[in-house]
C-alpha cells in the first residue's frame, strides 16, 4: 500500500522515472553520507547509468537529473529553468555543492557513465553512485533502480522486499487491498465506494484534511500545466523539431463556430492532453499520473469534466483521483508502472485504466462499474510498446496521450452501459499486461532500439 500523493507526484518532465527517480536517488545517497558524517570527505563522485536510463537516458534528461539530485533540489518545488541553469553553470566551471553544502570538482565527461550495454537483472532503469576520497578510497557505494512514476529502490529492497519500500506501507491501513477482488469484496462490505475506501486508507499517513488539501494541491496543478501549455509555442527541445501545437489548437477551438458534440468532445480532451505532455517534453513542471510519460491523460479527463470556468471542482477533482488512484495502486502492486519494465502499456496503459475508472465514479457508477471501466481502459492497449524516437518523450508519446484521453472516456461510457457482470476482471487484465511485459522484447521497452525509434531518422 502506498498513498495517493505518492502515486500523483508534483515533479519535472520529461520522464519519472528518468527525471525524478535519478533525482531523488542522487539526493538519497547523499544523505546517507551526511548522516553518517562523511559528506565533507567526499571529494569525487561517480554515476553510472544503466539499462534504459542510459539507452535514453541524454534524450529524457537523465544526465542533467543526476546532477540536479547531488545539488540536493527537489523535484516537487524546484524552478525548472533555475535548476536547468544551475546544470549549466556546474558543467561550464567543472564544480558542483553536494547538497548545496560541500563543493567538489565535477567533470561530467569522467564521472558520469552511460553504460549502454548493461542491462540490469533486477530492473532496467539501474543506477550505481560511488563516493571517494580525495586519496581514491571508496566512501560509500549504492546500486538503485529507478522503478517508474519517481519510485526508487536499492538493490536490498527489491532483492529483500519484506524489507519495505523507501515509501513507508501503510500497514495499519484500514482497509488494505491486494487485489480489485479485494478492493471491490471491500466496497461490497463495508458500503463504501472504492474513493471512500482508499480515503480512509489515507488517514495511515496523515488527517483527512490534509490529504484533500493535497489532493486539491494535485489538481490545480494539473490545471496549471495544462493552462502553461496553452501558452507557448515554439519548438521542443532536441534534434526532432517538434512543433508546439496546443496554443495553435486551443485558439483555433475559440475563435471558430463550435463542431458537432462528438468532434468537439475529442478536441478539447486531445487538447489538453498533448499541452501537458508538450509541457512535460520540455522539462517542465507537471504531475506523475502514475508516470510523466502518461502525464496528459487523467489532467485531460479531470480538466473536461471536473472543473468549471472557475477551476476544479473540488468534489469532483476528489473523488476522481481517489478511485484513479486505488485503481493505480493495483497496477504498482500486480504489475508496474514502468515502460522500461512493462512498454508503454504500463504508462499510457495504465493512465487510461485509472481515467477510465475514475471518471465512472464522477459519473455515478457503482464499484463494479469503476472496475470494469478501468478493465476496459487497459485491454485495449495491452502491448503497446514504448519506442522514443530519439529517446526523447515526443513522438509518438504525446499524440499517444492524446488518443488515450479519448479511449479513456470511451472505456467510462462503455462500462456505465453494460448492467452485466464484465467476462474479464480488472485483475486478469492486470495479470495479463504483466505477462505481456515480461514476454516483450527489450528493444520495444524504452530503449528507442526498436518501433518507431528505429524507423524514423531522429535529426
Amino acid at each position: 500500500m502506498i498513498s495517493v500523493l505518492d502515486l500523483f507526484r508534483i515533479g519535472i518532465g520529461p520522464s519519472s522515472s528518468h527525471t525524478v527517480g535519478p533525482i531523488r536517488i542522487a539526493t538519497d545517497f547523499l544523505e546517507r553520507i551526511e548522516r553518517q558524517g562523511a559528506l565533507e570527505r567526499v571529494a569525487r563522485i561517480e554515476v553510472t547509468l544503466q539499462g534504459s536510463l542510459a539507452l535514453t537516458g541524454v534524450g529524457h534528461g537523465t544526465p542533467d537529473a543526476c546532477l540536479m539530485g547531488l545539488m540536493g533540489l527537489n523535484p516537487e518545488t524546484l524552478d525548472p529553468e533555475a535548476a536547468h541553469a544551475a546544470v549549466a553553470k556546474a558543467r561550464t566551471e567543472g564544480r558542483i555543492a553536494l547538497l548545496g553544502k560541500h563543493e567538489i570538482a565535477f567533470d561530467a565527461a569522467r564521472d558520469l557513465c552511460l553504460a549502454f550495454d548493461v542491462i540490469p537483472a533486477l530492473h532496467p532503469n539501474g543506477m550505481v553512485l560511488a563516493a571517494l576520497d580525495d586519496e581514491g578510497g571508496e566512501i560509500a557505494q549504492a546500486e538503485y533502480y529507478s522503478t517508474g512514476g519517481g519510485f526508487f529502490a536499492t538493490r536490498r529492497q527489491l532483492e529483500q522486499p519484506a524489507q519495505g519500500d523507501l515509501i513507508a506501507g501503510a500497514a495499519d491501513a484500514r482497509f488494505p487491498f491486494a487485489s480489485a477482488n479485494d478492493l471491490l469484496d471491500i466496497c461490497r462490505t463495508q458500503a463504501l465506494s472504492i474513493s471512500d475506501v482508499v480515503l480512509a486508507n489515507e488517514a495511515s499517513w496523515r488527517a483527512k484534511p490534509e490529504t484533500m488539501e493535497g489532493l486539491d494541491r494535485i489538481a490545480r496543478a494539473m490545471c496549471e500545466c495544462i493552462d502553461r501549455g496553452l501558452s507557448r509555442d515554439g519548438y521542443l527541445p532536441g534534434p526532432l523539431k517538434v512543433r508546439r501545437r496546443a496554443r495553435e489548437i486551443h485558439e483555433n477551438l475559440v475563435s471558430s463556430a463550435a463542431p458537432n458534440e462528438p468532434e468537439c468532445l475529442m478536441d478539447w480532451l486531445n487538447l489538453y492532453a498533448m499541452a501537458v505532455n508538450e509541457e512535460n517534453a520540455s522539462g517542465g513542471r507537471v504531475v506523475t499520473a502514475p508516470t510523466n510519460g502518461a502525464a496528459g491523460i487523467i489532467p485531460s479527463v479531470l480538466r473536461h469534466y471536473c472543473c468549471e470556468e472557475g477551476g476544479p471542482v473540488f468534489t469532483k477533482t476528489r473523488r476522481f483521483l481517489l478511485t484513479a488512484a486505488g485503481i493505480g495502486l493495483l497496477y504498482k502492486q500486480r504489475a508496474s508502472i514502468s515502460g522500461a519494465e512493462m512498454g508503454c502499456q504500463g504508462e499510457v496503459g495504465v493512465a487510461c485504466s485509472m481515467a477510465a475508472g475514475g471518471l465512472a465514479a464522477v459519473w455515478g457508477g457503482s464499484p463494479g462499474q469503476v472496475a470494469a471501466a478501468a478493465e476496459i481502459g487497459m485491454e485495449h492497449n495491452l502491448g503497446l510498446t514504448c519506442d522514443p524516437v530519439g529517446g526523447l518523450v515526443q513522438i509518438p508519446c504525446i499524440e499517444r496521450n492524446a488518443i488515450a484521453a479519448v479511449k479513456a472516456v470511451n472505456a467510462a461510457r462503455l462500462a456505465l452501459h453494460n448492467s452485466e457482470s464484465p467476462r474479464v476482471s480488472l485483475d486478469q487484465v492486470i495479470e495479463t499486461m504483466r505477462q505481456t511485459g515480461l514476454d516483450m522484447s527489450t528493444k520495444y521497452k524504452e530503449t528507442s532500439l526498436g518501433g518507431l525509434a528505429a524507423n524514423v531518422i531522429a535529426c
